[in-house]
């Protein structure tokens, strides 16, 4: 499983490495470079599945078909 993601603003390109939580979804990321408030695009669950350059650790898991993957984001 990948802990990291790097975020890319859509609004100002900044780019960020992030560590993203196991447990929880993280539904709004605020851009360190232009302020913006990011949310997931439609149909996405939190902002490193929409901005990330790895979705979030339940998809992942959702992905790879391991057990009890739902998690946070429904899967």
């Amino acid at each position: 499983m990948i802990l990291e993601s790097i975020i890319t603003c859509p609004h100002c390109a900044t780019v960020k490495s992030e560590t993203m939580p196991t447990n929880a979804c993280r539904f709004f990321y605020e851009c360190t470079g232009c302020g913006e408030r990011l949310r997931p695009k439609a149909g996405d669950c939190c902002v490193f599945c929409s901005y990330g350059s790895v979705p979030c650790p339940p998809i992942q898991a959702e992905r790879s078909g391991e057990s009890g993957a739902a998690g946070c984001c429904g899967g």
